[in-house]
């Protein structure tokens, strides 16, 4: 597969489940790939649709290793955001354009402080379900879209990848779909990650019960912060995640099985941040947060 303009570097931070889709992708569609790691890997394989990818790609673990590229693809953990700042500060120049593929709602607000003059940080919204194996091993489910705003740069972006198997969709309204992709994660991913169990619960029906209370609560704090959301959002959100089918999991409950550090804080804690600006309960999510929490600090003191 190839897009239809001409070949362009791409930079990749993080060799995760996100940055390794991408990465293989962007490479399969033509482009010129570069794989930036914290360790390094000799091989990146991606199992998709019956076979087994091994793109070409270039990898580098230092910022001294890279200069500026046309674009860069964030996908680290949002909360690892800050650790990517030497990254940013090499691989960005006047006119880079860096897609922040994280989850939450504040995307360029996280990222524009760390970029130099003349760049700029487009956030986007990543619905593909992937799972990290093993280093360097990524198996895609299904799904592989990135919503962007609508503008220059997002059209760019969506003619960037034109024909591969990353489809780039530009929306008007960001900030109504950023809510409604949190939406998928706000109570899927604390409860698979907290209980250590795959989305069959969610076919337990209280569990499902609670969580569409949990729901409802963002449902509040996402009106109250201007986003266009009702009921019907709730339940998209739901058969969705039920769409999963009952052996899928989050990408918290990947991170917690795995050891790795968790993004409650811009997830569930982007409700409580929400609720308390505008005086709002939401006792399930600052429940969920206080649990969350721990788990994490267990975690890091493992």
């Amino acid at each position: 597969m190839s897009s239809s303009v001409p070949s362009a570097r791409i930079a990749v931070i993080g060799g995760g489940a996100v940055g390794g889709l991408t990465a293989a992708f962007a490479r399969e569609a033509g482009h010129d790939v570069t794989l930036c790691l914290r360790s390094p890997l000799d091989e990146l394989t991606v199992s998709t649709e019956g076979e087994v990818l091994r793109p070409a790609l270039r990898f580098v673990t230092a910022p001294e290793e890279v200069a500026p590229h046309d674009w860069v693809l964030l996908t680290t953990k949002a909360q690892d955001t800050e650790g990517a700042a030497g990254w940013l500060r090499a691989l960005c120049g006047p006119g880079t354009v860096v897609a922040v593929i994280q989850n939450g709602i504040d995307h360029a607000e996280r990222v524009a402080p760390l970029l130099p003059d003349g760049a700029e940080a487009m956030p986007t919204l990543a619905f593909m379900a992937v799972e990290r194996v093993a280093p360097g091993r990524i198996v895609h489910h299904f799904s592989s879209e990135l919503h962007v705003p609508d503008g220059p740069s997002g059209e760019r972006f969506e003619a960037l990848l034109a024909g591969s198997r990353l489809t780039v969709r530009t929306v008007a309204d960001f900030r109504t779909a950023s809510w409604r992709k949190l939406f998928t994660n706000v109570a899927a991913n604390p409860l698979t990650a907290l209980l250590k169990q795959r989305m069959h619960i969610l076919q337990d029906p209280e569990m499902l019960r609670q969580a569409e209370e949990i729901l409802l609560e963002a449902l509040a704090v996402a009106q109250a912060e201007g986003a266009l959301v009702d009921e019907t959002d709730v339940r998209r959100a739901l058969r969705g995640n039920l769409a999963v089918g009952p052996e899928g999991g989050t990408s918290t409950f990947y991170d917690r099985l795995a050891g790795r550090p968790l993004e409650h804080e811009h997830l569930t804690g982007a409700v409580v941040r929400g609720a308390d600006r505008h005086g709002l309960a939401v006792p399930r999510n600052r429940l969920l947060l206080t649990m969350l929490r721990a788990a994490d600090r267990e975690l890091r003191e493992a």
